[in-house]
């Protein structure tokens, strides 16, 4: 991933005979729409590298690479479509409900067949598995989405959660080696971690370090936890991976910890059994706009029983990928494209708002989450803007006549879940 054009020079050693190879490259320009790998940007916020804002609009579809060709060509055909820029994704896969299947690659060599209860030989990588995931980051990378790659979990049934301290980091240090080179790549240590009880706090904290140690590009790095918050002051993470819904505490975290939120699981839209896997395409909208006037980032996740005959009854976006059954992606989209308009840096929350809303140099907005007023007077001080009432379930924006500043009153629809946009305009 070489950050400057001209001609490059590269030197590869080994730890066998005749091991040495060197090489030259020619780095060109980057071609239009390509910004480089996405960094830590404006206090909380996030930027590609050569400045260009981006804001995480992420989905989670943990095992799709380990489904087989056909059903992992249409989940890439499904991420085509908006809103998603981010997907949160397994290189272990996972045995848990809806993913029972066995992979079809595995990442160390081992014999073929089910019911393995072994990892392998963790001492010999397995290429066809790492060439093919390859293929699946630079798919990603095509489509401009982000590859938010969970290193450990603990829903396994391989014996890779358990593997001893060895072969963890020859594990860690291998795929940072072949992985870094793609621009699209975050590091997310664990999924849950505090779930896997072969290892500890400080074992994670070790293995969060070498990933620092063997990363010559220094991509976003973080860690999801189940329970047990994990430290996200540390300088060990770039930015906090939440299993929360708690949105009216994201300035208290925001102060406190001074690097991005995402609320990678704040539940899930679907039609399942559990409590965390049933939520209104309402609901996860309502929550994307919770967590974004919070100046926060919010992950999307799906979990619907398939209706009879549309796909094998265990695909499960969440869980396999796939296609989207959900109500909540479009309004996403609305959401996502409402923000890239106004917001250059993100947004800030506001300490202590009456109704809650976020700024941005240009803009102020407003969401009436339950509320459902019929006018309000803005205390916008001595700026003067336009305003558009909007409807993020009707994706409709309704601009209102003229200017309005100081302390302006709003006519409002009475209704509830709308928000008002404010443009920052000229004074006539």
């Amino acid at each position: 991933m070489p950050d400057t054009p001209g001609p490059w020079k590269y030197t590869v050693t080994a730890n066998f005979p005749t091991s040495v190879r060197t090489g030259e490259l020619t780095c060109l320009p980057a071609k239009s729409g390509v910004h480089g790998p996405v960094r830590v940007a404006n206090g909380h916020h996030f930027a590609y590298v050569d400045g260009t804002p981006y804001f995480p609009f992420g989905t989670t579809c943990y095992c799709w690479t380990h489904q087989g060709d056909a059903l992992e060509e249409q989940t890439l055909a499904t991420l085509k479509a908006p809103p998603f820029n981010k997907i949160r994704m397994c290189l272990f896969s996972k045995s848990y409900q809806y993913n029972r299947n066995e992979p079809v690659y595995y990442p160390f060599q081992r014999p073929a067949g089910p019911n393995l209860t072994e990892p392998g030989d963790v001492t010999r990588f397995d290429p066809a598995y790492w060439t093919h995931l390859e293929q699946r980051l630079t798919q990603l990378r095509d489509l401009n989405i982000e590859a938010d790659l969970i290193l450990f979990h603990p829903y396994d049934r391989w014996g890779f959660a358990a593997m001893y301290t060895e072969a963890d980091e020859r594990y860690v240090r291998y795929l940072v080696a072949r992985l870094a080179s793609f621009s699209n790549v975050w590091w997310s240590l664990a999924n849950e971690f505090d779930l896997m009880k072969s290892k500890t706090t400080a074992d994670f904290t070790q293995r969060l370090h070498l990933v620092q140690q063997v990363d010559p590009y220094q991509h976003l790095l973080s860690i999801h936890y189940s329970k047990y918050m994990y430290d996200y002051a540390s300088p060990a993470v770039t930015h906090a991976s939440l299993k929360t819904y708690e949105f009216s505490k994201a300035a208290e975290w925001l102060s406190e910890w001074r690097k991005p939120i995402v609320f990678d699981e704040a539940m899930y839209e679907g039609n399942l059994n559990s409590r965390w896997e049933n939520l209104s395409g309402e609901e996860m909208t309502r929550r994307f706009w919770l967590g974004t006037v919070a100046g926060c980032y919010v992950t999307h996740g799906e979990t619907f029983s398939p209706e009879p005959g549309s796909q094998p009854e265990e695909v499960i976006w969440w869980a396999n990928g796939g296609k989207l059954h959900g109500t909540s992606p479009a309004r996403i989209a609305f959401l996502r494209d409402l923000l890239e308009s106004v917001a250059s840096t993100g947004l800030e929350g506001s300490p202590e708002p009456y109704y809650l809303n976020a700024t941005c140099k240009t803009a102020i907005l407003y969401f009436f989450d339950f509320h459902q007023p019929t006018e309000y007077e803005v205390p916008l001080g001595d700026h003067v803007y336009t305003a558009e009432v909007i409807d993020p379930w009707s994706m409709n924006s309704k601009p209102l006549p003229g200017t309005f500043t100081d302390k302006a009153k709003v006519v409002l629809p009475g209704k509830p879940y709308g928000a008002l946009l404010f443009r920052a305009a000229t004074r006539s």
